[in-house]
């Protein structure tokens, strides 16, 4: 049975891992869900996306994401700068950011909530645990909870 999300919303991972964003995106396919993703390989690239910048100036091709999976530890712009940046900014800060990340630092899970964060959650390390995590993630953003969602700029 294809489970389907309510409203087809576009997902913005931002993680340099490449391992870490295929099985993001095989993840969603085995729980078949039919949400578009969209990567960003760190913080630097994820604040282009959002202010539609260099490569990603064309609407289509970066289209507002209904929900952010944000890596902690990037080149460039780490994910707790990003974070910080996009909560100060009001045309941004309503879009949910779910940090996933490999730290279990106590430091990071408070610091993160404290910047406005929405969830943290630690990547699993089997893949039918990401699988349970996306199918998680997507169920609970996009057909439980209510989000503002606004029209494209």
């Amino acid at each position: 049975m294809q489970q389907e999300t309510k409203k087809s919303i576009t997902i913005l991972m931002a993680d340099d891992d490449e391992d870490d964003r295929m099985m993001a995106r095989e993840a969603l396919k085995e729980a078949r869900l039919l949400n578009d993703l969209r990567f960003v390989v760190d913080g630097e690239e994820l604040m282009d996306y959002l202010h539609r910048r260099n490569k990603y100036t064309n609407p289509d091709d970066s289209p507002r994401p209904g929900l952010i999976l944000l890596d902690l530890n990037m080149p460039r712009k780490d994910g707790r700068d990003a974070l910080m940046e996009i909560k100060r900014e009001a045309e941004l800060r309503q879009i949910p950011i779910v940090v996933l990340t490999t730290s279990k630092a106590e430091e990071d899970i408070f610091r993160t909530y404290d910047l406005g964060v929405n969830s943290f959650i630690v990547k699993p390390v089997s893949f039918k645990a990401l699988v349970d995590v996306m199918s998680t993630l997507i169920k609970y953003w996009f057909e439980i909870v209510e989000l503002p969602l606004k029209e494209q700029r």
